[in-house]
């Protein structure tokens, strides 16, 4: 089974997509058939600084290295080290319906919130369908919101295939990520980048204390009883403490007696224990740059060993010529 996933390297990672996603990526790798990209393509729709582009595309690599993606056991590359991707995209583009991408609610959603139309947003599910069908892709691990993206995808590879032959491309399906625990942001909402409520994984202990302490709460004295389950900072300690810990907390909450300083400090010691390991672990990485590089373009190596391959029988369905760039 091979399983492909993307992240776009738009900003630190936080609790919310390690939790969400992250998490869940490396519990799926095991072994040479999974594929993990850092989507810095898909990232120039929003990132438009070259160098804050190259220090999130460094920081995604080394915060998922940290967090426990192997290269022994997984392939890790950046997205535009594979070449084949972009000339797939238009092979691709050439059997894509457009009414088809004006239906695609992420398109319709940033547009929504005043991103600029540009044909690179518009067409950004094709490029996203050729990062999936470039390795023949058996398993893509979604969220719940992001099914359309593979609906997509396969409609594209439906239509190329009922217009080259039936075998030209693989269909993926999608794998829907477990939904965990409610991961809040410091305002109650979900914690995304958007809302700016993140608590980021690997940001310093003072800025992270700083943060969990405002978080939002009511205004209940310390003497009253407190619900646990509509609490925030709650939801937020399940992530990291263990189930007794977890009840003796609860049982806090509800006795009263307790101020809501204490459970955020119970979160901040909970998280910096959770992720003390990975902590310690991306302190080394910094230290080594060359070997997160050589990391990198040996997963791009692998990458595109099999990129071409698909590409070669994708391009003969299309009558064009067989050959494709030379892997350097």
């Amino acid at each position: 089974m091979r399983v492909l996933s993307g992240i776009q390297p738009t900003g630190r990672f936080h609790w919310g997509n390690y939790f969400g996603a992250i998490q869940q990526y490396i519990a799926l790798q095991g072994n040479e058939q999974s594929f993990y990209f850092i989507a810095d393509l898909h990232a120039l729709t929003t990132v438009r600084d070259p160098e804050e582009l190259k220090q999130n595309v460094a920081d995604a690599a080394l915060d998922l290295l940290a967090l426990g993606l192997d290269p022994k056991l997984a392939t890790l590359f950046r997205q535009s080290d594979v070449p084949e991707v972009t000339e797939l995209m238009w092979l691709l583009m050439t059997v894509t319906q457009f009414s088809l991408l004006e239906k695609c609610t992420s398109y319709k959603d940033k547009v929504a919130k005043g991103i600029a139309a540009d044909a690179g947003l518009f067409t950004y599910p094709v490029l996203m369908a050729a990062d999936i069908l470039l390795y023949d892709t058996d398993v893509v691990p979604v969220g719940a919101d992001q099914i359309q993206h593979l609906e997509v995808t396969r409609d594209i590879a439906q239509r190329f295939n009922h217009t080259y032959g039936a075998d030209s491309i693989h269909l993926p399906t999608a794998r829907v990520l477990t939904v965990g625990a409610k991961v809040p942001g410091t305002d109650g909402e979900k914690m995304s980048k958007s809302y700016g409520n993140t608590i980021e994984i690997f940001e310093s202990e003072k800025s992270m204390r700083k943060k969990i302490m405002s978080i939002k709460t009511d205004s209940l004295p310390m003497e009253a009883a407190k619900d646990p389950e509509t609490c925030s900072v709650f939801a937020l300690y399940q992530l990291f403490a263990q189930p007794e810990q977890q009840a003796a907390l609860a049982t806090r909450y509800r006795a009263g007696g307790m101020g809501y300083g204490d459970a955020k400090q119970a979160v901040f010691d909970a998280a910096l224990s959770y992720f003390q390991a990975a902590r310690i672990r991306r302190t080394e990485l910094v230290a080594d740059p060359g070997s997160v590089e050589a990391i990198l373009q040996a997963g791009a190596k692998r990458a595109r060993t099999k990129a071409q391959e698909v590409l070669r029988r994708v391009r003969k369905a299309c009558g064009l010529g067989a050959s494709v760039m030379s892997i350097s």
